[in-house]
């Protein structure tokens, strides 16, 4: 009898229902939660971010610099050339704050004077040499868990889509930055990681940088950063700050009239005059 009597007590029709719940109060029109981001917009509001250094680059880069907590993908044509001249900015600030710089298997070694130029103290640096790509991987992995140093620096050319994708969720507890190296051929394999840059050469010492994937809408066209070598900038002569100079030909002169000289009519032209 007891069973049946909870049976109909469940059942009475007479029993009012309960009032919904309101889930969460009503969004003004043209407002968004927190946390919410329209994609037609830069995600500034994503999360906390080291300024890169360049003023340009932040002006293009969610939160305003490179991002905490997440991965950031640095692609170039060649391995540890470009990178550190991109990213010594935003590791400046890391060992600014007295926090280490890791190292995960750079493919050469780091050169100390360079780096000292840009304000990386050596006593902050820690290059581990992890040889295979699972060495690699695990130490990344293990640095990032461990959420107790500055800055991750680790070349990965042979990381697959399901570990970037591991990575980037142990990073989200990690108040460092992360960036990945891999060569520009991973542009076109797809990955989990929110922001990824190509970065290349320019003719006038400058880094042609492309952010072809961040939160938020498509980045326009390449940015182009005056980044002369450390110490150079000194040395080279006027002529050698703008190489481009060299290679644009003369509008040839005539030196009788002063004039330009009259264009050269094709082969074929003349054959037929």
């Amino acid at each position: 009898m007891s069973n049946l009597a909870a049976l109909e007590w469940a059942e009475d029709p007479a029993e009012p229902a309960p009032p919904p719940r309101r889930a969460r109060a009503a969004v003004r029109e043209g407002e968004l939660p927190k946390g919410v981001w329209k994609g037609s917009e830069l995600g500034s509001q994503i999360g906390e971010a080291v300024p890169s250094g360049w003023e340009a680059l932040d002006r293009e880069l969610p939160g305003g610099g490179w991002p905490l907590r997440s991965i950031t993908e640095i692609l170039t044509p060649q391995p540890a050339v470009l990178e550190w001249r991109l990213l010594a900015g935003g590791l400046a600030s890391a060992v600014a704050a007295g926090r280490e710089v890791i190292l995960v298997g750079p493919p050469k070694p780091p050169h100390l004077p360079g780096l000292l130029h840009a304000g990386l103290d050596e006593r902050k640096l820690v290059w581990i040499q992890a040889s295979t790509p699972a060495e690699r991987l695990w130490v990344t992995e293990q640095l990032i868990k461990s959420n107790s140093v500055g800055a991750v620096l680790a070349w990965l050319p042979q990381a697959r889509q399901e570990q970037i994708r591991r990575l980037q969720v142990c990073s989200q507890g990690c108040d460092a930055t992360v960036f990945l190296c891999r060569p520009e051929a991973a542009r076109h394999e797809s990955s989990a990681a929110p922001l990824r840059v190509h970065a290349t050469y320019g003719l006038d010492w400058e880094l042609v940088v492309d952010v072809f994937k961040r939160r938020g809408p498509a980045h326009a066209a390449p940015l182009r950063l005056p980044s002369i070598p450390g110490g150079l900038e000194a040395v080279l002569t006027p002529r050698l700050l703008a190489p481009s100079r060299m290679f644009q030909v003369p509008e040839a002169v005539d030196a009788a009239v002063g004039s330009a000289a009259p264009s050269r009519r094709p082969a074929k032209q003349l054959a037929l005059a």
